[in-house]
């Protein structure tokens, strides 16, 4: 661990040094917060909806689609999530989930051992991948779902349109993906749970009423804050743990809850997703360092989880060390912002944490485990999301 103070991130994002100040107006006109407090008040706001993540995509769908839940706001959206609640309740995800992700852990870590070096981010994509397709009900799936997932969710992204052959391009790859997803994994998890009802995300969403598109909508939304977010925690976690001999040792040494600690204060220290977009509805008030400041109604606030998650006002001193149960002010989370607030904060965080913790806990116990290769980091600036690639793992 840092004993000095300084630094721990791995991932050094592009333009990331901390604003001067906690709210200011960017010269595109958005409204960007890195202050904690004033980070939080909107992500609770109820006069904020959804903005990013590709919602100017969904809003031109045809108004009798259901939009997914992410993409939902108010009564209908606080509604959905109740009902759904139920999957992701720690009791549950200790009895439904816990033997399930030790099982997948040994099946990926015995590719490991098979052939003595692995990347880490295909383990932990496997890793992932079951575990969410099981609590979403995607179990009736063709092979190949690993790889129709990595077309979904490539390292670099085009942008569709149809003024350019390179937008052509990504609008026909696009369009074929979702097409490729819904015959070989939503189309069979459909037709199964329909002749057999089971107790998971699909059933749930059948029993609503929901059509065969409104469900691969949900199934593509789950699947990239299920799957494609774990992987990359799973790494950047194994990352500091393999560069950090005070922390792999008292990671090693730690009961479950310390280990917990651990994670929460790495992914704290780097989240997955460090850019959260909303837009106003009504004027909102928000707390500044000279006074409360007022966003005026239909403003896009970016919420800078990054720079919130290292606020000191928040986490303490030393906000950039990595320090396991450090002192944080009242309401504060152990991860901060990472997991978002509010009415969209993730569901799943406890299913990622733990699953993080059943896999590393396995890897690091295996003889000889060590870091082999250092990884590449490249970004998604939309969500000032990172991807890890080429960490590999070997057995000395």
């Amino acid at each position: 661990m840092t004993q000095d103070g300084g630094d721990a991130r791995k991932i050094e994002r592009p333009g990331t040094q901390r604003p001067a100040c906690p709210i200011h107006r960017a010269g595109d006109g958005t409204w960007q917060v890195s202050g904690h407090t004033a980070a939080r008040a909107v992500l609770r706001s109820e006069a904020t909806v959804q903005a990013g993540l590709g919602i100017e995509t969904v809003e031109k769908l045809p108004a009798r689609l259901r939009r997914p839940v992410l993409y939902r706001d108010g009564p209908e959206h606080r509604e959905d999530r109740r009902q759904t609640a139920r999957f992701f309740t720690p009791r549950r995800v200790d009895e439904r989930y816990r033997g399930l992700m030790a099982d997948v852990a040994d099946r990926q870590l015995g590719k490991l051992r098979a052939a003595g070096r692995a990347p880490l981010s295909e383990l932990s994509f496997g890793m992932a991948i079951e575990v969410a397709s099981a609590i979403i009900g995607l179990t009736s799936s063709r092979p190949g779902i690993r790889e129709r997932l990595e077309r979904f969710f490539p390292e670099k992204y085009g942008r569709p349109g149809l003024t350019s052959l390179h937008g052509l391009y990504w609008l026909f790859r696009q369009n074929a993906n979702w097409l490729r997803f819904y015959l070989a994994d939503v189309r069979p998890a459909i037709r199964d749970h329909r002749r057999e009802p089971r107790d998971d995300l699909i059933t749930h969403l059948l029993d609503d009423g929901c059509s065969a598109a409104e469900i691969l909508g949900e199934c593509l939304t789950f699947a990239a804050a299920g799957m494609v977010t774990t992987r990359e925690f799973i790494c950047v976690a194994a990352w500091h743990l393999f560069t950090d001999d005070a922390l792999m040792a008292r990671y090693r040494a730690a009961d479950e809850p310390e280990r917990l600690a651990v994670l929460h204060e790495i992914v704290r220290l780097e989240p997955v997703v460090a850019r959260l977009r909303r837009r106003t509805t009504a004027p909102i008030e928000l707390p500044g360092d000279g006074g409360p400041v007022t966003v005026p109604a239909g403003a896009v606030v970016e919420v800078l989880v990054d720079a919130a998650n290292t606020d000191p006002a928040a986490v303490g001193d030393e906000p950039l060390a990595v320090r396991p149960g450090r002192a944080v002010s009242d309401g504060t989370g152990a991860a901060a912002l990472a997991f978002g607030d509010g009415p969209h904060k993730c569901p799943g965080s406890a299913i990622a944490i733990l699953e993080t913790d059943v896999f590393l806990t396995r890897l690091l116990a295996m003889e000889g485990v060590r870091m082999a290769a250092a990884p590449r980091v490249t970004f998604n600036n939309d969500i000032g999301g990172y991807e890890i690639r080429g960490l590999v793992v070997s057995l000395s």
